[in-house]
């Protein structure tokens, strides 16, 4: 699709979820945060991640990193209340996440929306687009770079809104400064309980790299697929400079 078409879709599309009578840009600040998991969120200064704003994954591991951002996804999309959820849209050049997998993470593939934006540049407006949406829950944009005043723009975007917004990168070694409110490191770990009849509940390694308002922190986190839970082992220590030194 070239960009005047992605431009007129993407349009539609925005304009009926606005008509749709979704939750106010105010109404989703006002509801704070999405929640991880106690451990997790009491480190944080929202209690959570906080919605109105943007945050940075570092893939260490593409997959690890994938099911770390659905779960955060699902999680924004089902919130009830005054708020209420609403839609997701995955922004990239090639989005080839597999909704049914997905779901797994607590991502419906009912409230997912795939955007194909081949070019960074269209995908830089479609992700501002639908975070300035104030029917939008969240957004998710696969980028391999971008600049900080890019960056500074999705976060406005996502303040005006009142979406949360994901940026979903490979993990360099430098990555560059980030007008995220938090930027996280994901890799893989040997899953727990699985065996050749199942795939097991997935382990991460969870490094919170930069936090607005908050230390940097490191974690062992099992997704318990069966509970719809994050799980965490007792390990909320800051994380060495050795660690850090590519944040």
């Amino acid at each position: 699709m070239d960009r005047p078409a992605l431009m007129a879709a993407l349009r539609a599309r925005i304009g009926r979820l606005e008509r749709g009578g979704a939750a106010s840009a105010l109404a989703r600040a006002e509801a704070g945060s999405v929640p991880l998991a106690d451990t997790i969120d009491a480190t944080l200064p929202d209690g959570g991640l906080a919605r109105a704003g943007l945050h940075e994954i570092l893939a260490a591991e593409a997959g690890a990193a994938t099911g770390f951002a659905s779960l955060i996804l699902g999680r924004a999309s089902s919130l009830t209340g005054a708020a209420g959820g609403g839609p997701i849209l995955w922004i990239g050049p090639d989005p080839d996440a597999w909704p049914s997998g997905l779901a797994r993470y607590g991502l419906s593939p009912a409230d997912l929306i795939m955007v194909r934006a081949p070019r960074p540049a269209d995908a830089l407006w479609a992700m501002e687009e639908a975070l300035r949406c104030p029917a939008v829950a969240g957004a998710l944009l696969t980028l391999a770079d971008i600049d900080l005043t890019a960056a500074r723009r999705l976060q406005l975007a996502a303040e005006a809104g009142g979406a949360l917004g994901l940026l979903l990168r490979p993990d360099t070694e430098d990555p560059g400064p980030s007008a995220a409110l938090t930027r996280w490191r994901v890799n893989a770990l040997p899953s727990l309980g699985g065996n050749q009849h199942s795939l097991g509940d997935p382990r991460w390694s969870l490094d919170l790299l930069r936090c607005r308002g908050g230390q940097p922190r490191s974690w062992t986190a099992t997704w318990r697929t069966t509970l719809d839970r994050l799980d965490t082992e007792a390990d909320t220590t800051p994380i060495p400079a050795t660690r850090r030194r590519r944040a």
